[in-house]
């Protein structure tokens, strides 16, 4: 069987390796999604439950490329098997159908919806599927999901029911905020792994570090959303509250006791405030050290080459003291960095990129890695920095 995860376009990789990690599978990474094999309906569950990077997850009819995308899509509908289709109505019989789209059309989301309702109602009627099976936006059992990247259309049945990347944590926010999924993509990027030190000194309304709780301490970014699912609404034989409860194994042993080492720094008793809150919301505030701290104090809270990564949303607001905080960032990176250690950013363009790598230049950092990332249609650029390695 397949599936495809629906994520930010430049963060796809990161999914890739997280869905290897969860359920052992290969995947393929497309433009703003992944296409992934998977043995069983717990799997898919699975994923929806725990992945941190994916806006969606879906089980995969069937793909097609297009240049009229209704003629072609009315068609692809009515050659669908009866089985592929039928079977996810047979039970579940009022559906919407809901369309996600990438790119420039001349059509909109609205306009697929409809038609494509009219469509499998068509198709089912054809194939002799029973009469009261009924399109209903507002009282429906099962979600055909369609998902249009320019000129190729991914058709499925959704798994989650909302969007994944809207973290349920994020309360008290920053004006410069980030996708939760951006913000966890980062920190794989930066190389973090679960036992590490790592430390954002601006931590604003705590995504970064709350992304990264969650990771290292492997408690379920949607613990709390458990009631939202659209598949405990599918007939596909899993028992869900046996499901849950093997998931869950271990997750309040593994939140009692000492804080992991993750650090949450701002210079604002106010966003410190925010992180606090938000993390408590997600369930590892627990997991996180937060402190109200001046960049300028790192070198005083941290000893010599005790850090491993920092990871961080630079401020992105033009002023005159932002050449001045950039080369203190670095500066003050390269005393606390391991050897090989790594500065992870995600940057605004085209401006902050170029002077980020002007003051890590200075400091002794090289660029380790580089890509775009796009957060709707905004365009971020990642950037990974190491630390060289000690020669004194």
């Amino acid at each position: 069987m397949e599936g495809f995860a629906i994520v930010s376009k430049g963060i796809e990789d990161t999914a890739v390796a997280e869905i290897k990690e969860l359920i052992k599978a290969d995947s393929s990474p497309k433009e703003g999604c992944v296409i992934f094999q998977f043995k069983t309906f717990e799997e898919l569950c699975l994923l929806c439950y725990k992945l941190q990077s994916v806006d969606r997850v879906a089980y995969l009819i069937d793909n097609f490329e297009f240049q009229f995308f209704f003629e072609e899509f009315e068609k692809f509908i009515a050659n669908i098997e009866k089985s592929d289709l039928g079977k996810w109505v047979k039970k579940n019989k009022k559906f919407r159908v809901e369309c996600v789209r990438l790119g420039a059309h001349d059509f909109n989301s609205v306009d697929v919806e409809q038609k494509a309702a009219a469509f499998i109602l068509a198709a089912l009627k054809s194939k002799e599927i029973k009469a009261d099976v009924k399109s209903d936006i507002k009282s429906y059992d099962i979600t055909f999901l369609v998902y249009i990247v320019n000129g190729i259309c991914y058709f499925g049945v959704d798994f989650c029911g909302f969007e994944m990347n809207k973290r349920h944590y994020k309360i008290f926010l920053h004006p410069n905020s980030l996708r939760g999924t951006i913000g966890y993509a980062l920190v794989r990027e930066s190389g973090f792994g679960k036992k590490e030190t790592m430390l954002d000194p601006f931590s604003r309304d705590g995504v970064i570090p709350i992304e990264a709780a969650l990771f290292a301490s492997g408690f379920p970014c949607n613990y709390y959303k458990k009631a939202r699912f659209a598949f405990l609404k599918l007939d596909i034989g899993v028992d869900f509250e046996q499901f849950f409860s093997k998931c869950d194994e271990g997750i309040k042993s593994s939140r009692i006791g000492i804080k992991t080492g993750i650090y949450s720094y701002d210079y604002s008793f106010k966003y410190v405030n925010y992180s606090k809150k938000n993390a408590k919301i997600a369930g590892v505030d627990k997991q996180i050290n937060f402190s109200r701290v001046e960049l300028e104090w790192l070198d005083i809270k941290f000893k010599k080459e005790s850090v491993d990564r920092i990871i961080a949303n630079p401020p992105a607001s033009k002023g005159p003291n932002l050449d001045k905080l950039y080369n203190e960032m670095f500066y003050q990176a390269n005393y606390i960095l391991k050897n090989n250690g790594t500065v992870a950013l995600i940057l605004r363009t085209p401006y902050f990129p170029d002077l980020a790598k002007k003051h890590a230049a200075k400091h002794d950092f090289l660029i380790l890695k580089e890509k775009n990332v796009w957060s709707g249609q905004q365009l971020l650029k990642i950037i990974v920095f190491r630390k060289e390695m000690s020669t004194a």
